[in-house]
Formats: structure tokens, sequence, C-alpha cells
């Protein structure tokens, strides 16, 4: 196995980024590719080798990275769908049981919470020559399972 190893030689200053960026998603669930947005506040960082993580800053939404297929992404939803579906029964949408964490205008979304739990809340990517190092078809998505709503991502962007 040959393997080439590329980078910023040893001496090179090391930047740290941060950002936050708002989604509003616009149906009650969904991916919403935030591959631009991610690649914008790369640019702005000015780091060309390094990773980039992005986060979800909410416990009913997800960030993957995968196809922009709209079959694959209706696949995906109908499998978390047979996982968590909206309509069983979940002690967190009881009010009568539940004591902690409760708002106002309490969303009945346990299934939305469960899903969550089965996909990653943030996601690292390498950064090369300023650019995202994604393969031919990925894409980065925020999923959202219980909008629509008002999202926040946070961002971190390190390297050279």
């Amino acid at each position: 196995m040959h393997m080439t190893v590329k980078g910023p030689p040893p001496a090179t200053r090391r930047r740290s980024r941060s950002a936050r960026f708002v989604v509003t998603t616009p149906d009650p669930r969904g991916f919403i590719d935030i591959t631009e947005k991610l690649e914008m506040v790369l640019s702005r960082s000015g780091v060309t080798t390094g990773t980039l993580t992005v986060q979800t800053r909410h416990t009913t939404t997800a960030v993957v990275v995968n196809e922009h297929e709209p079959l694959l992404l209706e696949d995906a939803l109908a499998m978390l769908d047979r996982v968590a579906p909206a309509s069983a029964a979940y002690g967190h949408d009881d009010p009568a049981r539940r004591t902690v964490n409760l708002t106002p205008r309490e969303r009945r979304n346990g299934h939305a919470h469960c899903q969550a739990m089965l996909l990653p809340t943030a996601v690292t990517l390498v950064v090369e020559r300023g650019r995202l190092a994604l393969g031919r078809w990925q894409r980065v998505f925020l999923v959202e399972l219980d909008g629509p709503q008002r999202r926040e991502l946070s961002v971190a962007v390190t390297g050279s």
C-alpha cells in the first residue's frame, strides 16, 4: 500500500474559527442541504487544510452526510417512521407523567426525539485546499424531524 501525506509544513500557523448560523426549516420533516452554507463559513475562516465540524443545537434534528437523491431521502424518513412512528405512545408526550423540561406550548414530539437519537448530532469533515473534501455525491444535511422551526447550527473550523 502506498500512501502520500499532503499538508502544510509543521511550522505553519494553526487557526481556529467558529460560527453559528440559522436555518428556518419549511416543513415538518425533511433534509435541508447545508453544504453551501458550510463552504461559506469555511471560506471566511481562511483555513485551507484541517477540519470543519458542524453541530445541531436541537434535540429533534440531526446532521448527516449522504447523497442528495430525493427517493433515498424519502426512504430514510420512511425507515425512521418504521423505527419510531408518530402514531406510537411516548411518555415524553404525556403531561400527566412528564415532570421535567416542560414549556408552555409543549409539542407532541416524542417520536422526533427518538428518531433523532438514531442519527448524529454533529459531523466532522476534512478540509483540503480550502474546500470540504466530500465525495462525488456527498452533501451535508440538517435533518428536521419536528418542524417547521428556526434551527441553529454551530460550526468550528480548525487548521492552517
